[in-house]
């Protein structure tokens, strides 16, 4: 090969049951090596360093064509595997019946169909399918961006951590700056919806399958439900629920067994859970409320049209649902509608209450922030309604992207202060990370970014916590110990 020839080397990493189904293309062009990474089917995302002599940038580009070939890649033809099956939910949105419209307070566009919603006391979340994800405060302001590989299917929360799905078959760990694939799905799972208790993965997908993987991105079960297209899954300590066309099916947590079996008035299009039940939107215009115990419905709420999404107050005093015809509903625990708005922004894809107020992702991809104590529903319902603020991003936005090397991540000499140092082990087959310091349980794992992993490596992180499935999790910062 002559000093200036360009030479390309691509490989592919696709498992039966380990969920990898990805590509890396390495290409040097004299002093130039391009990296192009993804999953199959994909353009991927493209990395481009210069060196200072064509040798340097050949044994670069030795160096990771190495190193992914230890981890199992291999060879391969572009274009000899089939992609990710990818299934986007086809929406539509009619004008609503209402006779008044719901009381916005603030409306902010995230320039792309949104289904991903999460609200806590700190913030707002909504993720699209472009792959954006952004946080703001209660009141509308946008905090940051975090940019990632492929579309948003939702956004999950378990318990400080904030997940979220997407259409490359990862599901992101969003809870620090340095976002990261915490979970790689199959590639034969079409994702629908997915859930996280406790570190433990479910993903409900077009085949009308649950699979089920822990912590450490290990598949652990799967089963298939009577019905395909499974919109819905929740999960908790005595059951996986499982949504789908036929209705709602509860698993034991191990995959030991079916523990009931409901059919629902029509296909199930969206789950919500309290702490004893669990609540299935369905495309024949209504909510039902079903008993985790049992399976029993106890309770119907009544709309007009197909239900898109539905969520409830604390303790499942109100509950609400957003139909196709861009009318948002709220009921009484026992099924009396109390009234029916319009959004004004198109039918509600996800949504949820806090601190009385209602959010919505709608159709035209926007996040809409509804005031719903009773006063501003009862003017609402007058034809008095706040002006609607339309939130603007801010010029100079903090955008986070997420780690996809070792040479990603910011560097340090030595530990700062009350910080912990985690290690990268070789066990067995997989490269596994441990805790260093002190007052931690050294054989249990941490959850970690898969692609920052290399044997021996260290690294300091802000803080661990401990998860109840035995492993630690990372909260803040991560930083590579020189």
């Amino acid at each position: 090969m002559s000093a200036g020839a360009r030479s390309t080397t691509y490989l592919e990493l696709s498992q039966d049951n380990g969920g990898a189904h990805k590509f890396y293309e390495v290409t040097v062009d004299g002093q130039t090596v391009m990296v192009r990474y993804g999953r199959i089917g994909a353009d991927g995302q493209t990395q481009t360093s210069t060196f200072p002599t064509v040798e340097k940038a050949r044994v670069a580009a030795a160096k990771k064509v190495g190193e992914k070939v230890r981890k199992g890649y291999a060879p391969a033809v572009p274009g000899g595997r089939a992609p990710r099956a990818v299934t986007r939910r086809q929406v539509a949105s009619a004008p609503s019946t209402a006779r008044a419209v719901a009381p916005v307070l603030w409306r902010f566009g995230t320039g792309s169909a949104a289904f991903g919603i999460h609200v806590d006391g700190d913030r707002c979340w909504v993720g699209n399918q472009a792959g954006d994800v952004y946080t703001l405060d209660h009141e509308g302001d946008v905090l940051a961006r975090f940019s990632l590989p492929d579309g948003v299917k939702c956004l999950v929360a378990d318990d400080f951590w904030i997940y979220a799905g997407c259409d490359d078959g990862k599901v992101y760990d969003l809870s620090s700056k340095l976002p990261f694939a915490a979970y790689d799905i199959a590639a034969d799972v079409d994702i629908f919806w997915l859930d996280i208790h406790e570190g433990v993965l479910n993903v409900s997908d077009r085949a009308g399958r649950l699979t089920v993987i822990d912590h450490e991105d290990e598949h652990q079960w799967t089963r298939r439900s009577q019905g395909s297209n499974a919109w819905m899954v929740r999960a908790d300590d005595r059951a996986v629920y499982h949504g789908h066309h036929q209705g709602v099916t509860a698993y034991a947590p191990d995959g030991s067994g079916e523990l009931w079996n409901t059919p629902t008035g029509g296909g199930v299009l969206f789950g919500w859970q309290e702490d004893d039940t669990v609540y299935a939107g369905t495309g024949h215009h209504k909510v039902q409320r079903l008993s985790k115990a049992t399976g029993a419905i106890e309770a119907t709420y009544a709309c007009d049209s197909a239900v898109y999404s539905c969520a409830t107050s604390p303790g499942g005093r109100f509950v609400f649902a957003g139909d196709l015809a861009s009318s948002v509903y709220c009921f009484d625990r026992d099924g009396t509608r109390l009234w029916k708005l319009g959004t004004g922004n198109g039918a509600a894809l996800s949504m949820q209450y806090h601190d009385e107020r209602l959010y919505l992702v709608t159709t035209d991809g926007s996040l809409i922030c509804v005031d719903a104590t009773e006063a501003a529903i009862t003017a609402a319902q007058r034809g008095t309604v706040p002006v609607v603020r339309d939130v603007k991003l801010a010029a100079a936005l903090p955008t986070y992207a997420p780690a996809t090397a070792a040479g990603s991540v910011t560097t340090v000499s030595q530990a700062p202060t009350g910080a912990v140092v985690v290690e990268c082990v070789q066990d067995g087959g997989r490269v596994r990370v441990h805790v260093v310091s002190e007052g931690y349980d050294t054989s249990w794992n941490v959850q970690f970014p898969r692609a920052i992993r290399e044997p021996g490596a260290r690294y300091v992180v802000d803080a661990l916590h401990a998860a109840a499935g035995g492993f630690y999790r990372v909260r803040g910062d991560i930083r590579r110990l020189l």
